[in-house]
């Protein structure tokens, strides 16, 4: 189980992507953006951003504001699953780098030597703003290191190579994260645990690639 659930509201990553951004936009202008500024902002079309914002209503997550032209607020619940899913510090200035002090060795032993740098999301994996965390429920992919309770640093991305950890879509409700594998017929989304079966499936939709992951020991 892959998607944020709160008191049985499910979201899909994109959909929280939506919620960020909308109160992200309202932080910095004080006002509510279009459906245009939205879909520019997320890199999708209009028609997407309507089907996002009419799902997010459904679930009582953002409602219009009467009288004004840019209407889209985020309701009580809605910032509450937002506050919960990225955490009270998401843009604190002292949470963005950790310092990054050197190596250490897994095996016998090496020399220390100071290496002060510092340690960023950007440094790992490229830009922040193409990327979005979830936190992993499940032991279906235990051989490719992926543990319950881990948090995996993903990229939004529509498309996915073979053998790639992906986010996949099922049935337009469900996220998975599988190992992603196509044929001429089918796509399988693969498990790494041999507990679980493989997902095969002709209409899932590829959400976002796994670049990573957070642990905490």
């Amino acid at each position: 189980m892959d998607t944020f659930n709160q008191d049985s509201v499910i979201i899909t990553p994109r959909q929280l992507s939506v919620l960020q951004e909308i109160e992200a936009f309202q932080a910095r202008q004080c006002y509510s953006p279009t459906m245009e500024e939205l879909a520019r902002s997320l890199g999708v079309s209009r028609p997407t951003v309507f089907e996002h914002i009419a799902e997010l209503r459904e679930k009582g997550l953002v409602e219009p504001s009467c009288g004004k032209a840019r209407s889209l607020l985020l309701t009580e619940q809605g910032k509450k699953l937002l506050k919960d899913a990225v955490g009270d510090n998401a843009s604190d200035g002292d949470n963005a780098f950790i310092p990054l002090l050197g190596c250490v060795s897994a095996g016998y032993g090496i020399e220390a030597a100071a290496d002060n740098q510092i340690l960023g999301l950007t440094e790992l994996f490229g830009r922040t703003g193409d990327l979005f965390s979830l936190r992993v429920q499940g032991d279906s992919m235990i051989n490719a290191g992926i543990v319950n309770g881990d948090y995996i640093i993903c990229k939004y991305s529509p498309t996915a190579e073979n053998g790639q950890i992906v986010i996949a879509l099922l049935n337009q409700q469900k996220a998975t994260v599988k190992r992603f594998f196509r044929d001429k017929r089918s796509v399988r989304l693969a498990p790494e645990n041999d507990v679980f079966e493989p997902i095969f499936c002709t209409d899932c939709q590829i959400q976002a690639i796994v670049l990573g992951l957070i642990r905490r020991l």
